[in-house]
């Protein structure tokens, strides 16, 4: 063999090789779980929601922006305040209509996304970023959150007892004042936009999303409004068995489709700093030292255990005891993400791989994670997918063409 052709050889080794290694992650720098690549779809770059309770704006804006990329449209970064602006200014006329009995809290829902496209549009990250507040580049929404609860409980209680003409436009100075005014029109990439026609330029219909849930309280294959505060606007859900529900997150991504997920990461098996969300069997074996709610309501925590060391054994998760950790309190509607693969570990045990919005630096994994398949059965309270997501089977028991 001359010298040519064994140079052709080792360069191609060496390829397959590198290839190789880019395709296996470990869950933390020296981590025991080796994760190899079932399947990678495009995404966005790993936004910060820094100390805002906006995981949903950020999560589902991130799904959008990668069914944009799934259909040709290009790289685009949406502007998450902008979807937070209107949300806040609806939110608060559904609790002075519904008398003081409403969240108004920060949270809220994938639908809250289709909602505001459809009667408000959307605009690019660079015409609006919502930091109106000096601060840096880092959102924080204490002070203003504050102030607008303050103003709207005033309004709810004031002893007229009516709605005066002005008390939205007082709300909504407040809210320009912390996030700023959006503009009726923005010149984007050489054209003149309104946020409606922008949304429309993206060719986004609204109408092929649907979100899913899975729980036993109501019909199978019916919808209902899920129960949780943060869907201030009564949002239905479609419930299907969990067998159908971890399907179409399977059958989404095999198919190029990728999912917004809302999930419960109080757990004690969620540890974003070890780039982890698994169900441990035995929960005592992980610690957890200190507290960290400035970013990640206590979920960024630093939490200890063999279960992080490397592949554990974990819960069986039924119908039965994901309905009872929903009924008893123990999951909770803490947090969206975006699921935007599957890999497999080192004994072939399938993981979501799930972009989150607490920045790059706060793990290992680039701000990813990796969700094993029981943490997903166990802890999703819903997920919002394309319609031809699912399954030809479940599109035909729901209805849906």
């Amino acid at each position: 063999m001359n010298m040519k052709a064994l140079s052709v050889i080792t360069a191609i080794l060496y390829l397959g090789l590198s290839t190789q290694a880019q395709d296996t992650l470990r869950n933390k720098k020296g981590g025991g779980y080796l994760f190899t690549k079932v399947h990678n779809l495009e995404a966005t770059p790993v936004q910060d929601q820094n100390s805002t309770g906006t995981c949903w704006s950020f999560s589902a804006l991130s799904f959008f922006e990668s069914e944009l990329l799934r259909t040709g449209k290009g790289t685009h970064n949406l502007s998450e305040m902008f979807v937070v602006r209107q949300a806040y200014l609806d939110r608060a006329d559904k609790y002075l209509r519904m008398h003081g009995k409403s969240n108004l809290g920060q949270g809220g829902g994938f639908w809250d996304i289709p909602y505001v496209l459809k009667n408000y549009g959307i605009v690019p990250e660079e015409v609006y970023t919502g930091k109106n507040y000096g601060g840096g580049d880092k959102h924080n929404h204490s002070e203003m959150e504050a102030v607008l609860n303050a103003i709207v409980k005033t309004i709810s209680d004031n002893p007229q007892k009516t709605l005066t003409t002005s008390w939205r436009k007082a709300y909504s100075s407040v809210v320009d004042a912390y996030l700023g005014t959006v503009p009726a029109t923005f010149i984007y990439q050489g054209k003149t936009y309104t946020p409606v026609e922008y949304a429309n330029s993206l060719g986004l219909k609204m109408e092929d999303y649907i979100t899913l849930s899975s729980y036993t309280h109501h019909p199978f294959y019916s919808s209902f409004i899920l129960e949780v505060e943060d869907n201030w606007a009564s949002q239905p859900v479609v419930n299907v068995p969990l067998n159908d529900f971890i399907s179409t997150i399977d059958n989404a991504i095999a198919k190029g489709y990728t999912v917004a997920w809302a999930t419960d990461v109080s757990e004690k098996g969620f540890s974003f700093k070890n780039g982890l969300a698994i169900v441990p069997q035995d929960d005592a074996l992980v610690s957890k030292k200190g507290e960290d709610n400035t970013q990640f309501n206590n979920a960024g925590a630093d939490k200890t255990g063999s279960p992080f060391d490397g592949p554990c054994n974990e819960k069986e998760i039924t119908q039965q005891n994901r309905q009872d950790a929903f009924d008893s309190y123990q999951t909770t509607d803490d947090h969206g993400m975006h699921i935007t693969g599957i890999y497999k570990d080192q004994s072939g045990k399938k993981y979501y791989h799930v972009k989150n919005s607490w920045g790059t630096k706060n793990n290992d994994c680039d701000g990813y994670l990796f969700a094993s398949e029981a943490y997903i059965k166990y802890k999703t309270m819903d997920i919002m997918v394309h319609k031809n997501a699912l399954s030809n089977e479940l599109k035909k028991k729901l209805g849906i063409n």
